[in-house]
Parts: C-alpha cells; structure tokens; sequence
C-alpha cells in the first residue's frame, strides 16, 4: 500500500515540473540563481544544488523527470499544486531573463546552425582523380614484385586499368570533368540557394533574441492545453486509467499530462503564460 501512494505521489510530482517544462525551454539547462527561491525550493525537494542541476539538466534534454534520490517527494506531493507550479514558473522566468540562460541558448541555437555545404571544384576533383590512381598504381606495383606467378596477371590487369584511369583524369578534355566544369556554376547556385533555404528555416526556429524563443514555447505550452476537458470521464482497463471518450484517449502525452496535473494548476500556468508573452516585445 505505502509503494502504491509512493507512486501515486511521484506521479504528481512528475506532472508539476513536466507541466513546468511544458511552458518553458524544454531542450535549455538552467541553473539556481535565485538565491532565497533556490534555497527554499532545494530543502523542499531535499536535495543538493548539483544534484538538482543534474536532475533538471536530464528532465530538460530527456524529457521526463528523475525523481530518484529526491528525499522530501512525500510531503512536495501532499502540498499545493498551484504554490508549487507558480513558484516553478516564476523561478523560470527569471531565469530565462539571465545572462546564463542567454549564453546556453546562444550555444543551444549554434549547435543546431546548419552547414554551408562544401563541393570540389573542378580543378580538385581532376587532381583527387589523379591522386587516386596514381596511388593504385604504386600500390600495385609493390605488390607485382612479390605476387604469386598465378596472380600476376591479375595484378598486371588491375595496373593496366589505373594507368588508363590516369590517362584519362590528366586528359583536358575528359568528359566527365568537362561535363562538371560546365554544370558546377548552376551546381554551386542551387546549393547556395538551399543553405539559403534552411538558414532562414534555422533563424524562424532559433530567433536572434532568446525571449522569442521563450515566447514560442509558451505559445505551443498555450496551443496544447486550450481543448483540455478536466471533466474527462475514465475507466480502468488492465489496472490502467484510460479516457472513456476516445478522442481523448488518442491525444498527445503533453495534453494528457496537462489534464493529469489538473484545472489547478494548468489554468494558473496558462494565464501566468499569457501575461508573460504579453510582456515579450
């Protein structure tokens, strides 16, 4: 019986900083800065400040949390949902305003800079090509000295055929190479255009100003909890609850982990969501 409240609660807890996550950066690490509201969060959880770190470091790039070792869930659990999820929102707010948070989006958003593509030139591919062959012939060679009577001729063939190769990569007029040289300018534009493409792509998602970013996951955190039925009839199937309305039962993770942590503390989230884009110029 005392496994089964135990993990009940752990549930909860899960749920109030999942919720927490939903509405905040869910790929950035943060750390304790505020002095008072990090000291008083810690001793609620029982846990050091690196060990929190850690934990919050694993739920943000794993998206689940890491409850284990955390001392005080039995009483974080038995207390007040909405005290303990605006805490967690105004923590993250001033948080995503520090000098640290911009500096780990700024590496966060580098990471993720898509590379301008590189392509031989002409003049490199004929000298890769010549290169290539030149070292199949010396390779072969080698070999021809201390071969086998028996695959001698194999050997003779493949250097025969390298130094055709050769030949022909040092040909200037070699079609292969002739065709690229004439394509590589339209080559080198459509690649262009491309990176083109996929930096704009890049900035839409990873924007210059960090609190863009913050804005964007507050309005996704807003999209996924608007339709929420708090109401929403279960049953027990296989000692699992599932939602009688089937629509619901297909929903996403996050949407049912929203109506897991409950009115009292999505719709405080939402509205503490709001305010905040509202003040995001």
């Amino acid at each position: 019986m005392k496994k089964t409240i135990l993990g009940k609660q752990l549930v909860i807890l899960r749920i109030c900083i999942m919720t927490f996550i939903l509405v905040i950066l869910s790929m950035f690490i943060f750390s304790f800065t505020t002095k008072k509201l990090a000291e008083d969060f810690l001793k609620q959880l029982g846990i050091s400040k690196s060990m929190a770190d850690e934990k919050i470091f694993g739920s943000f790039l794993g998206g689940s949390l890491d409850a284990y070792g955390v001392k005080n869930v039995k009483n974080i659990a038995l207390g007040n949902r909405t005290v303990i999820a605006m805490e967690l929102l105004n923590y993250t707010k001033k948080t995503t305003q520090s000098e640290t948070f911009n500096l780990k989006y700024q590496e966060l958003k580098n990471n993720y800079k898509p590379e301008k593509p590189s392509v031989q030139t002409p003049e490199e591919m004929r000298n890769g090509m010549i290169d290539s062959y030149k070292k199949s012939i010396a390779q072969t060679e080698d070999i021809l000295k201390t071969a086998d009577a028996n695959m001698k001729p194999v050997f003779e063939n493949v250097l025969k055929e390298a130094q055709k190769g050769l030949k022909a990569a040092e040909d200037s007029n070699n079609k292969h190479i002739v065709a690229y040289t004439k394509n590589f300018p339209e080559l080198l534009k459509q690649l262009d255009k491309g990176y083109q493409q996929q930096l704009a792509q890049w900035e839409l998602q990873y924007p210059s100003n960090p609190q863009h970013y913050v804005k964007m996951r507050l309005t996704e955190f807003l999209n996924e909890t608007g339709d929420i039925d708090f109401n929403a009839e279960l049953k027990v199937v296989n000692d699992k609850k599932i939602f009688v309305n089937r629509t619901y039962e297909s929903k996403g993770n996050r949407w049912k982990m929203a109506f897991r942590a409950g009115k009292e503390v999505i719709e405080p989230a939402r509205k503490f969501a709001q305010e905040w884009i509202y003040e995001i110029k």
